[in-house]
């Protein structure tokens, strides 16, 4: 059986939702556009010769951290 979104309260409540949805999809969003400009600049980094424990430490992450994104950032993409 399927229930409709009938009464004035329900109606609110599909808006409502369809609106965080929406703010949701448009940060997962800018999360991945902010990602993706993150790796460029620490691959420049990289390139002027900085290591990967000095970008670490000043990024607040380990040397552990700036080499997995190192390396997501020079993976081909899927």
């Amino acid at each position: 059986m399927v229930k409709y979104f009938e009464s004035p309260e329900e109606q609110r409540a599909l808006e409502e939702l369809k609106r965080v949805r929406s703010e949701a999809v448009a940060h997962f969003t800018a999360a991945v556009q902010l990602a993706q400009q993150r790796r460029v600049l620490i691959l420049d980094l990289v390139t002027q010769g900085f290591s990967l424990a000095d970008i670490g430490r000043e990024f607040g992450v380990s040397r552990q951290a700036v080499a997995k994104m190192v390396k997501v950032g020079r993976s081909p993409k899927k």
